[in-house]
């Protein structure tokens, strides 16, 4: 469902434009449809039992509480890129992230599921 709605920006957007362009659009159009996005969001450290609000990673995106979607604009998707979903989905405690490569030709190979 979410995937339909980079396949409508890259169509409309094409490839090469940075990251926060394509975010900007993909608020626009989940918003639009009634989903509950938020951006840039700080998530702190913990670690141990002990929350380091001085350490914290930034999400992308999180849609309705449980997707989180992480944007890319390279020419490669690395396993570092995977690897650091993967981590961001474990330290948020959410089970779903979608990882989109809009420069890729073909967004459908730019769309990478990952399950935590």
């Amino acid at each position: 469902m979410y995937c339909g709605f980079g396949l409508t920006i890259h169509k409309r957007l094409g490839v090469g434009l940075p990251e926060k362009t394509y975010e900007r659009f993909m608020v626009k159009e989940l918003r639009s449809r009634g989903f509950n996005v938020k951006t840039q969001i700080k998530i702190p450290i913990v670690y141990d039992g002990i929350v380091y609000d001085d350490e914290y990673f930034i999400l992308d995106m999180l849609v309705d509480d449980c997707l989180v979607v992480d944007f890319k604009s390279t020419d490669q998707v690395q396993p570092i890129h995977k690897a650091q979903l993967l981590n961001y989905l474990r330290l948020s405690g959410k089970r779903l992230g979608l990882l989109i490569n809009f420069n890729e030709q073909n967004i459908g190979k730019g769309i990478t599921r990952i399950i935590n």
